[in-house]
């Protein structure tokens, strides 16, 4: 599933295509992408939007129109947009396909089908996707240590559980919290409530360090994910945990187990993380 270094990367390839550019046509060829309004009515209310801008919110993509509407997009697990050349028709999995002026034409495709999008008007569409109800940006200057620790304390759940909850930290997937509690040397099953201040710091430092990683490296591209320009991401070659059970840790040569939290395969080193 793209994350947020993934999200992040598709919106700042796909922003200076699309930005300023007014929608002439709007096509939706598998219906249950479009989760609100009705297939019909979502064709209808974008013709004529101008595209505003192009914004993030953990792992939502944000299209601000013209009249005050929005159009918040969730890739699910193999979400992609393409902007195919001239003449060059939409590929496979094209579920959503959208004609700007000049011709240019944007291509939502999606393999396995459980990205959404929704249409309508702010604040109304963000709480009808669910993006009024996310928890802190860890990008954002207000995720402190301060501010992890208030996420952390009282809850018995395991860090690890608790860093995949969006409702607690908006973006943070699979692979960047392996990554991240890694990097801090602490063990996924630990108690959210029993991290020191110390392991706190160090966790919020780690979080931002492989989130801002992940951004300069492209993304992730471990199956599916592409970025606005069609490229793959690179960062699946920096990895220090995920995906690497049975070989060594870059750190001390233990080998990388993989254990089930939360229903999501977890790596990690029982050496280094505690």
């Amino acid at each position: 599933m793209p994350e947020l270094p993934e999200v992040e990367t598709i919106k700042r390839t796909l922003k200076p295509k699309v930005e300023g550019r007014g929608i002439e046509g709007a096509e939706v060829r598998h219906p249950g992408v479009v989760c609100s309004p009705s297939p019909e009515e979502f064709c209808s209310l974008l013709l004529g939007k101008r595209i505003l801008d192009i914004g993030r919110r953990g792992k939502y993509l944000l299209w601000h129109l013209d009249g005050g509407y929005a159009l918040v997009w969730h890739l699910g697990m193999t979400g992609r947009f393409t902007v195919p050349a001239p003449g060059v028709p939409p590929g496979p999995h094209t579920h959503v396909l959208l004609t700007l002026n000049g011709g240019l034409q944007v291509c939502y495709a999606d393999p396995r089908r459980f990205g959404r999008c929704y249409l309508g008007p702010v604040p109304g569409v963000f709480a009808q996707s669910g993006l009024d109800r996310l928890g802190m940006e860890p990008l954002n200057p207000e995720f402190t240590p301060e501010g992890l620790k208030e996420i952390l304390v009282g809850r018995r759940r395991c860090v690890k559980e608790v860093l995949l909850d969006q409702h607690c930290l908006a973006g943070l997937g699979n692979i960047y919290s392996d990554e991240a509690l890694f990097r801090a040397g602490i063990h996924p099953l630990r108690p959210s409530c029993t991290l020191t201040d110390e392991e706190v710091a160090r966790l919020n430092r780690a979080i931002r360090q492989v989130l801002e990683d992940g951004i300069r490296h492209g993304g992730t591209s471990i199956r599916d994910y592409i970025d606005g320009d069609g490229n793959r991401g690179r960062h699946q070659d920096y990895l220090a945990v995920y995906g690497r059970v049975g070989r060594p840790c870059p750190r001390c040569g233990e080998l990388i187990e993989r254990l089930v939290v939360g229903g999501r395969g977890t790596h990690f080193c029982r050496r280094c993380q505690v």
